[in-house]
């Protein structure tokens, strides 16, 4: 059952304990990879630095603390799955979920044969004791760890991706984390094959001292009959506890089903659906066993608030949000009316509109996370106009008009990717970028201002092209402003794509139309300028009136004979 989001043993510090315990044990299993890929230079080399990769965890405060985790790492995602009212889930999720609970089955007699039998007779656990077990003594085992090494690496690394995915600079160094994940476990399936091919080889015994393994041979473990009582009680005792402690919690799902089957609540959607669900269900818990399409970005723990949706039925009687939905709630200024639906357990039927799907849509499969919902981040935006362009084309063929506009989007396309950014869109003779996506506020406004200059360069140089065609000359107007926006995948059906709204897009377009006014070349805000370390100096400023804003907003204007020149920064 959930804990009450009161006192220390909240949900939130539950869930930060899980990632604790989750944590202490990935940087166990880098090292111990790390150590099987030494094993590509030598046995002897693998054996020297496990003194060192061993130091963290085999004294009394590292084995307390690295078991402490795997307990409650193992007790938490026991618990997890208990309170977890549907198991439909993203694909993902499934996946981390099964390879979580195919780990304790996996690893345990590797345990055991290692750090359980050192500890209690002695036994040096060593790699050329253990590859050669593994190896030749009993191979199948060998292809046993080989698999275990897989899986323990891929749960983790989910896990790990879940918590980062939406850090601002996760996906700027995703592409090298990917390379590291699938280095790090070929290296030490590589390092175990040459190991256990040197071992194997006839020559090896001749060139060590044979009576190496007499230490094992006469320790308790061989010798005493009663040590392997012991540890065939060990081991049966580790294998039946975690089988009876999920057995435990299917026996608990089974019997809730069975109670909750004759106690259950309507959740109505506004395309008709009517999902059934027994009572204690989160509304977006119900959206998945209906398969209604719905948005959860974090996975139903209440840090975002994507999966909010509106109560169009009686509110005020449902059970009220506890601190953490509140938190949120509040952030986003919600509504009484708007609730989380991954937190909302309804005591009664009801009526929810999910806010960030407006309609059911064919091309999204249910229960996914196809396209990215809107994320609030600090972003530089750029608005770019090509001026008296009705004039320009008055007397030109259509055709002409759409050479023209062809060669303006490529040039201003090129410019913003070859600073960093991205084009949004073009919309008649304007166009839209984004800068910063990917990378911090303080670079996305210094590539704004590079692509700036640039498209002011290029536009330049196309007028001079095209001088004996045109009546007029070529000029540009680009507005730059930065500041927090929504990010995410907007549209309908097919027709999706990355792109920003909020009150810094609106801002940006307005400098674009303070730059006709001023008739100048670029006009950016005085946060652009301060975030990109440019050097002002010399550069007109105004301070205008922004429809929304209370306060004027100081701006730099830029004309057109400084336009192409790029604005040096402190960086």
């Amino acid at each position: 059952m959930a804990v009450a989001d009161t006192g220390f043993f909240t949900e939130r510090n539950i869930r930060r304990a899980r990632l604790g315990a989750g944590l202490v044990m990935f940087v166990f299993v880098t090292l111990h990879l790390s150590n099987h890929a030494v094993g590509l230079i030598s046995v002897n080399a693998a054996d020297d630095a496990r003194r060192l990769f061993m130091i963290p965890w085999r004294n009394p405060v590292g084995t307390v603390v690295l078991y402490t985790a795997i307990f409650i790492h193992m007790a938490l995602a026991l618990r997890s799955l208990y309170i977890r009212r549907s198991l439909v889930m993203p694909k993902g999720e499934l996946a981390q979920i099964a390879l979580g609970l195919a780990i304790p089955l996996i690893i345990m007699d590797h345990v055991i044969g290692t750090r359980v039998v050192h500890e209690l007779y002695n036994y040096v656990d060593n790699y050329e004791t253990i590859v050669r077990l593994l190896w030749i003594t009993s191979p199948g085992n060998g292809v046993r760890q080989a698999l275990a090494v897989v899986i323990v690496w891929t749960h983790g690394c989910i896990g790990l991706h879940y918590w980062l995915r939406y850090r601002p600079w996760y996906q700027a160094f995703s592409p090298l984390l990917l390379a590291l994940a699938i280095l790090l476990p070929v290296l030490a399936l590589l390092g175990f094959v040459e190991m256990g091919r040197t071992i194997a080889e006839p020559d090896y015994e001749g060139l060590v001292d044979t009576g190496r393994y007499q230490e094992n041979l006469n320790s308790r473990y061989y010798s005493d009959p009663d040590a392997q009582r012991q540890i065939a009680m060990i081991r049966a005792g580790l294998y039946g506890g975690f089988s009876l402690a999920l057995l435990t919690v299917v026996l608990a799902r089974s019997r809730r089903r069975w109670k909750e089957a004759t106690d259950q609540i309507a959740v109505h959607y506004p395309a008709g659906e009517t999902i059934k669900v027994p009572r204690g269900f989160t509304v977006l818990e119900a959206s998945r066993l209906g398969g209604v399409p719905h948005y959860s970005v974090c996975g139903g723990k209440g840090q975002c608030s994507t999966c909010r949706v509106q109560i169009l039925s009686d509110y005020e009687g449902l059970p009220p949000p506890d601190k953490m939905e509140q938190t949120t709630l509040k952030r986003i200024n919600a509504a009484p009316d708007v609730r989380l639906a991954c937190q909302l357990r309804p005591n009664h039927d009801l009526t929810v509109v999910p806010l960030l799907i407006p309609a059911t849509e064919a091309a999204l499969p249910a229960n996914t996370q196809e396209t990215s919902p809107g994320r609030e981040r600090d972003i530089a935006v750029l608005f770019c106009d090509m001026r008296n362009f009705t004039t320009l084309t008055e007397p030109r063929l259509p055709f002409d008009i759409v050479f023209l506009l062809n060669r303006y989007f490529a040039l201003v396309g090129k410019a913003v990717e070859q600073a960093g950014g991205r084009v949004d869109k073009f919309i008649g003779d304007g166009a839209m970028a984004l800068f910063g996506i990917n990378t911090s506020p303080e670079e996305g406004c210094r590539q704004a201002l590079r692509a700036a200059a640039t498209i002011a360069e290029e536009i330049e140089k196309l007028g001079e092209e095209l001088a004996h065609e045109l009546s007029i000359p070529l000029h540009i107007a680009i507005g730059i402003h930065t500041g927090p926006a929504v990010v995410g995948t907007m549209g309908y059906g097919r027709v999706r794509s990355l792109t920003a709204v909020g009150d810094t897009v609106n801002v940006a377009s307005r400098l674009e139309h303070a730059a006709k006014e001023f008739d100048a070349a670029i006009v950016i805000s005085e946060p652009v300028a301060e975030l990109a370390g440019a050097d002002m100096e010399g550069i007109e400023s105004h301070e205008i009136s922004v429809r929304g804003r209370a306060l004027p907003l100081k701006v730099y204007v830029i004309s057109k004979d400084k336009a192409a020149q790029p604005l040096q920064g402190k960086a």
